[in-house]
C-alpha cells in the first residue's frame, strides 16, 4: 500500500525546547510556585543568571470539551489560547505520577481563532471554562536546561518552572525554594480550592478589570 502522504509532508518528531519526547509526543514537565508575596522575584532570577525573555502579555485561556466531559473523564486537555496577537492550540494527555507535573503534550500555532473556535463546535467541543493571565518568561543566557516564567493570575501569582526534573530541583534550590513548595495541580483545579475555600461559586478565572 501507499501512504496517504509523501515524505516531505509527513510530520516529524521534533525534540522539545524543554521537557522529553517520549515516541512522537512532547512530554511537558513542569511545577508551579506560589508566591505570597512576589516583590523582589525579577532580582532573584536576574541573581541565578536569567533574563526576560519574553516581556510581560496578557494571555486568554479557553479549555474545551464535550458535553459529557469525555476529555476530562480521560485526564485530557484541549485548550485554545490568545497570547498577544498568537492563538495556539494544545493538547495534553494524562498525567504521569510523581514528584513533578509530568503529561505528553502537542501544540501548534492557528491562525485564526474564530475560525478554529467554529470548528471545534462542528466536532462537538464546547468552550467550558476559562482563565486569563499576564505572562513574563525568564531563559538563562545559555539557554540551558529550561525556562521559567512569572504568572500574575486572578487568584494570586506564581512562578513555573518548566524543564527536565534535576534542573528544576536545582533551579528551585537557587531561589531558595524546595520539593514542598511545589504545587503540581493545573490552574483549573487551583481556581477551584481558591473558590471553595473562600465559598465562592466557580464561574470563570478572570479579571475583574485589566491589571
Amino acid at each position: 500500500s501507499h501512504p496517504l502522504y509523501p515524505t516531505e509532508l509527513r510530520a516529524r518528531a521534533v525534540p522539545p525546547l524543554y521537557g522529553e519526547t517520549i515516541g512522537l509526543l512532547d512530554q511537558e514537565i513542569e511545577v508551579k510556585i506560589p508566591l505570597p508575596a512576589s516583590a523582589g522575584i525579577h532580582e532573584r532570577l536576574a541573581n541565578i543568571g536569567f533574563t526576560v525573555s519574553m516581556p510581560r502579555d496578557f494571555e486568554a485561556n479557553t479549555v474545551y470539551d464535550t458535553a459529557d466531559f469525555s476529555l476530562r473523564k480521560s485526564d485530557m486537555l484541549l485548550r485554545l489560547r490568545q497570547s498577544g496577537l498568537k492563538g495556539i492550540l494544545t493538547w495534553k494527555g494524562p498525567e504521569v505520577p510523581g514528584p513533578h507535573k509530568s503529561r505528553p503534550e502537542l501544540e501548534t500555532t492557528v491562525g485564526s481563532l474564530e475560525t478554529l473556535d467554529k470548528i471545534l463546535d462542528q466536532l462537538g467541543y464546547r468552550p467550558f471554562f476559562r482563565y486569563e493571565k499576564y505572562r513574563t518568561e525568564f531563559e538563562e543566557a545559555n539557554r540551558h536546561g529550561g525556562k521559567i516564567t512569572f504568572d500574575e493570575t486572578p487568584i494570586g501569582e506564581y512562578l513555573e518552572l518548566e524543564g527536565p526534573g534535576g534542573w528544576i530541583d536545582e533551579t528551585a534550590r537557587k531561589l531558595d525554594f524546595s520539593p514542598r513548595d511545589y504545587v503540581v495541580a493545573s490552574y483549573g483545579k487551583l481556581y477551584l480550592d481558591y473558590c471553595a475555600d473562600r465559598g465562592v461559586q466557580p464561574g470563570n478565572m478572570v479579571f475583574a478589570s485589566p491589571v
